[in-house]
Order: C-alpha cells, then sequence, then structure tokens
C-alpha cells in the first residue's frame, strides 16, 4: 500500500545534506553512463586539429597540385585522417588494458621495423629511414616512439612505489630507450631527442628522485658516447679494404659508415643554424627551406593572410609537412599560431587532470606518455620553423602530410580517450576495488599521485 503523500517528495539525508534517493536501476545506469561517457575535452581538440589539417594542407599543397586533379593532395591526406579517425573510435571503445598487454608485441613489431629500415629502407629526403611494401610507405621510426612510450608506462607503473619508481624500473626502462635510441640515430637524431625527452618527462611524473633521474641523464650520456664513436669507426672505416675483412666487419662498418654520413649533414645544419640568415643571404638548397619559412611568418605579421592565401607554399619546399606551421602563420597570423600552441598545450592539460584522478599507475603513466609524446612532437616541429632548432624533418601532429604520422598519433589519441573513458577516475573506492579486481597483475600498482587509495 502507498502510505506517501500525493505532492510530497520523499529525500534521505547523508551527512545533513538532502538528498535525491533514485532507484536502483537508476543508480546502475547513471554509474555506467559515467563510467564510459565519452571525454567531450579530447575528442573537441582532436577533431579541431583535424579541421586544421583539411584547411591548411590544402593552403600548403600548391606544389603538388597538378592540372588534372587540384584535389589529389587533399583526397590522399583525407583518407590517412579518415583512417586514423577509425583507430581513434576503435581504440577509444577498447578497454586500456588490451593495450597494456600488446605493449611489449607492439614494440617488437616495432623494433624489426626499424631494423629493417636500417638495412634495407628506402630513402627519404636524404635518409634511409622508411618502408615500402607495394604501394604503401611506412616510417618505423613514429611507430617506435609510441612502442617506448607504451613500454615505459607499463614499466614505470609495475616498478612504481609510494617513494616513486624503484631502480629496477628506471635501469630497465633507461635500457628500452637506448636501444630504441641507437637504432633512431642513424637516420633520425631529432626523433631519437624527443624520445628521450618523452622518457625523462614521464620519469619526472612518475616521482623519480633527483639523484635517480640525473643517473638515467648519465646513461644516455654513455649511450650518446658510444654513438660517437661509432661515428670515428666510420672515418676509420673509409679507406679501409673492405675485400680484407670479414662480412661481419662489413656490416658493422657500412653502419659506422651510415652513421658518419648522416653526422656530417648533422654538422652542417648546426653550423648554419648558430650562424643564422638574413634577407640579404643569396638563397641555395642549404638555406632555401629557411629563408622561405621566414618570409612565410614575415607575410603572415599578427592576423594572417586568411586561409588559402599563403604566398610561399609555392615555393618553400616541404611546405605541406616539415614547414607548415610556416604556412599556418602566413594563413591566421601571430594569433592562429599561438592559438594552435594552446590548442595542443591543452591536451597535455587535460591529460594531467585525468591522469591525478586515475586510481592505477598503468592508464595514469599511458595517457600522460601519449599526451606528452604529441605535444613534444608539435613543440620540436614549432621549434624548427621558427629558427629555434637546426632544421630537421619532424612533422606537426595530425596537421602534416604523412600516413604514418597520422596514424599513430591517431592511436595515441585514441589511448587517451580509452583512459578516460574506462579508468575510475571517481574517488568512489568500492568503484577503485572493483577495477583493482579486472587487472592483471601487472598494472595493479596504485597512482600514489592520485586519489588516497582503499586500505
Amino acid at each position: 500500500m502507498n502510505n506517501t503523500i500525493p505532492g510530497l517528495e520523499i529525500r534521505e539525508t547523508i551527512d545533513g545534506v538532502s538528498q535525491n534517493k533514485p532507484s536502483a536501476s537508476a543508480a546502475a545506469a547513471a554509474a555506467t553512463a559515467k563510467k564510459f561517457r565519452n571525454d567531450p575535452w579530447l575528442w573537441g581538440t582532436y577533431l579541431f586539429l583535424i579541421l586544421i589539417s583539411i584547411v591548411e594542407l590544402f593552403s600548403a599543397s600548391s606544389t603538388e597540385v597538378t592540372a588534372s586533379n587540384v584535389y589529389s593532395p587533399l583526397i590522399r591526406h583525407g583518407i590517412f585522417l579518415g583512417l586514423g579517425f577509425l583507430i581513434v573510435i576503435g581504440l577509444q571503445r577498447t578497454h586500456y588494458i588490451w593495450v597494456g598487454k600488446t605493449a611489449w608485441g607492439f614494440a617488437i613489431i616495432s623494433l624489426i621495423l626499424l631494423v629493417a629500415s636500417t638495412l634495407v629502407g628506402v630513402e627519404i629526403n636524404g635518409a634511409q629511414r622508411a618502408l615500402r611494401f607495394g604501394g604503401l610507405t611506412i616510417q618505423p621510426a613514429e611507430m617506435a616512439k609510441l612502442a617506448v612510450v607504451l613500454l615505459l608506462a607499463k614499466i614505470l607503473s609495475r616498478n612504481q612505489t609510494p617513494g616513486g619508481v624503484t631502480t629496477k624500473g628506471i635501469l630497465l626502462s633507461a635500457t628500452v630507450v637506448g636501444v630504441f635510441a641507437v637504432l633512431l640515430y642513424k637516420d633520425g637524431l631529432t626523433n631519437t631527442i624527443l624520445m628521450m625527452g618523452v622518457s625523462l618527462c614521464m620519469f619526472i611524473i612518475g616521482g623519480i628522485p633527483m639523484r635517480k633521474f640525473f643517473m638515467i641523464i648519465g646513461v644516455y650520456a654513455i649511450l650518446g658516447a658510444g654513438v660517437l664513436g661509432l661515428r670515428h669507426l666510420g672515418h676509420s672505416s673509409a679507406d679501409a679494404e673492405f675485400d680484407s675483412i670479414s662480412s661481419e666487419t662489413v656490416t658493422t662498418a657500412s653502419f659506422a659508415g651510415g652513421l658518419n654520413s648522416r653526422g656530417e649533414t648533422r654538422d652542417g645544419r648546426m653550423k648554419r643554424w648558430l650562424k643564422g640568415v638574413s634577407p640579404e643571404d643569396p638563397i641555395d638548397d642549404m638555406n632555401r627551406q629557411v629563408i622561405f619559412s621566414k618570409f612565410a611568418q614575415a607575410n603572415g605579421g599578427l592576423t594572417g593572410q586568411g586561409p588559402g592565401n599563403s604566398r610561399e607554399s609555392s615555393r618553400l619546399p616541404l611546405a605541406f609537412s616539415d614547414y607548415i606551421f610556416s604556412i599556418i602563420i602566413e594563413d591566421t597570423g601571430f594569433i592562429g599560431g599561438a592559438a594552435l600552441l594552446v590548442l595542443f598545450l591543452s591536451l597535455v592539460a587535460r591529460a594531467g587532470r585525468v591522469a591525478y584522478r586515475c586510481s592505477r599507475a598503468f592508464p595514469a603513466f599511458l595517457i600522460m606518455g601519449c599526451a606528452v609524446m604529441i605535444v613534444f612532437q608539435a613543440l620540436v616541429h614549432m621549434a624548427i620553423v621558427t629558427g629555434l632548432f637546426p632544421v630537421s624533418g619532424q612533422p606537426l601532429p595530425f596537421i602534416s602530410k604523412g600516413g604514418t604520422s597520422i596514424l599513430i598519433m591517431s592511436a595515441a589519441i585514441g589511448m587517451m580517450m580509452s583512459v578516460s573513458r574506462y579508468a575510475v577516475t571517481s574517488g568512489n573506492k568500492k568503484d577503485i576495488r572493483k577495477e583493482l579486481k579486472e587487472l592483471p597483475e601487472d598494472m595493479q600498482a596504485a597512482n600514489f599521485s592520485g586519489y588516497e587509495q582503499p586500505q
């Protein structure tokens, strides 16, 4: 029998605060919706970057436009953006547990492809850094960066303690970075620096003591000295008679010679960067990109010339990839360039908020590692274009033309969304315990920088 008075709403109080009393089914539905919702901030940032990519890629691709099909560059780029969008959809609906389980497998595949690109890869823009399968070109270096982030997230979370990361976890992480860095160095010093920078950020996020932090820097310095030794070997072996040495030595000498060849290119770029350029300098193949990039930025001024009105895109080499940020500034001015920078930085801000609220260490490391990787690459690209760093090929995430980069960065965004969607961020101890039971043993370490963990 219903004894309630019509029009009177029954409430219960919790700690003296009046609360509506929902039904059990409504509470369960609300909890499910809260736990498995999409992250509007991450989605909005990602879609905005895609929109910028479509507009600016078309503006920067005038040198690729043909009379037969003026939309050909945009169509090719749109295909990869579409594939990337499908990857984001798939990964954001995949629990981050599966990302952790496949981390080592993805890393091994990336390592094999990286070795293959060093030995039998095709040359692109003066560096042997890609593999070609039929009409598809793969850049293993892009895969390697994400592989390192996944491995570090797994290693650091497994070796997390209230006082920070254990020495074992730090040394194992440094070894992983070192192996990939040695293979990347031959044709990608910028990628090597970026990878090491991301790893150092993840160490700091994990609460590494300063003493151990400097120990890692020392390990990286030793690796650098070893690579310089290989370059010296390349100098020494250049005049040697290869007919009188074994095939194994030939392979080593050839690899060292390759290090030396790229080293000379890097040395030349460093000297030109230190010297700088001026509008009065004669334009040649060595400074063409830098000078026309400066012209584009100067032409952009404060508010820009408007999308599609770029003047320098027709004569700036690689305007659609390595130097697309200069075209963005020419189109949208200083204001547009600064807004894009803020947009990228907002990814780290959002990731940091989610990571702090995660109850487990692995999803916190995963979302922060992916965010730092994306934003670091964007900052390096911007620094190169504006002259803060020496010239080097580094795409602007999601915006520069390049299939592998778009797909890998899309995977990183999808993983960030997966963490935001499935990781417990409510602080509810019941939810935390439930999540703990669902996770494999190597992902159960608590996130000591986040909520207080249940006893």
